[in-house]
């Protein structure tokens, strides 16, 4: 009964161990190629329970999802005038064509991310070599990463490697070339300022010119007319005088000597030295005038 026992446990282990070398599980996250005798016997891409030949084939398992490449500091290319800037970006790839990609880089990912790194590193250079800071800062950064995504792609599919995407995180420049180009900002804006303020201190002196002639022309013409009125008025008046002093004489005499009257006596202090039989006085003494001598 014991060797009975002994024999159905060596069986159990046995099969155990021929199930374990025979038997293998593809996740679905996961590429599997079987090789035998070192010979990419067969490409697995559908999860599952799968068979291989015991010694004389092994497994090797490759990942199926998308991966990403990580600059960890960013890297310096120089653009078209010549000025430096810091790049920082990211790729993301995957495995499409498994027995391409082991017959390229022997299924080594870390060759695998130098060379699309390599790949990047010399298109994002001459991208880079073709234009100014201000077009890889912001004008012109999206077709900088489709053109990158776009060539670099062309490369890697040579390996089986596929490239979803290629992104610059972050351009900035150097400390010495960032202060440089604020200085230069800076004395630009000043220029412009100064421009400014030297055009509207022009055009602030034409504008005074301008109201100060207006102004001259204003009261030129106001005292024109009012010289004019005055004359008219002094022409008016002078008709009338005449006119009244036509028709009634001793009158105009009186009231011209209550005009005189009025003028001479209007202030308290006022002293006038006159002989008392002067004519001036004639309708002081009568109402009625007096006849001249």
């Amino acid at each position: 009964m014991g060797n009975k026992t002994n024999i159905v446990v060596i069986v159990l282990v046995a099969l155990g161990l021929l199930a374990s070398a025979t038997l293998f599980t593809v996740d679905q996250r996961q590429f599997a190629i079987v090789f035998q005798l070192g010979e990419v016997k067969e490409v697995i891409s559908e999860p599952g329970l799968k068979v291989k030949l015991p010694v004389i084939q092994n497994v090797r398992f490759f990942d199926k999802r998308i991966l990403t490449i990580d600059t960890p500091e960013p890297e310096r290319f120089i653009t078209a005038e010549k000025q430096n800037v810091l790049v920082d970006h990211f790729v993301k790839w995957r495995i499409i064509d498994p027995r391409l990609y082991f017959e390229s880089v022997a299924g080594d990912e870390v060759r695998a991310r130098t060379r699309l790194l390599q790949t990047v590193n010399a298109g994002l250079r001459e991208e880079f070599g073709r234009r100014t800071v201000p077009d890889v800062v912001s004008g012109e950064r999206d077709l900088i990463m489709e053109n990158m995504r776009v060539r670099a792609d062309t490369d890697a599919r040579q390996i089986g490697v596929q490239i979803v995407d290629v992104r610059l995180k972050r351009v900035d420049l150097p400390t010495e070339v960032s202060e440089s180009v604020y200085r230069r900002m800076e004395a630009e804006r000043l220029r412009v300022a100064n421009e400014l303020r030297s055009e509207g201190g022009a055009i602030a002196e034409q504008i005074r010119a301008d109201a100060d002639r207006q102004r001259e022309i204003i009261i030129a013409n106001a005292n024109r007319e009012a010289q004019t009125i005055m004359g008219e008025g002094d022409a008016r008046a002078t008709e009338i005088y005449a006119d009244a002093f036509g028709r009634d004489p001793e009158f105009f005499s009186f009231f011209r000597s209550l005009e005189a009257y009025r003028e001479s006596f209007s202030s308290r202090s006022d002293v006038m030295v006159v002989d008392p039989s002067s004519d001036f006085f004639r309708f002081l003494k009568s109402p009625v005038g007096a006849s001249r001598d």
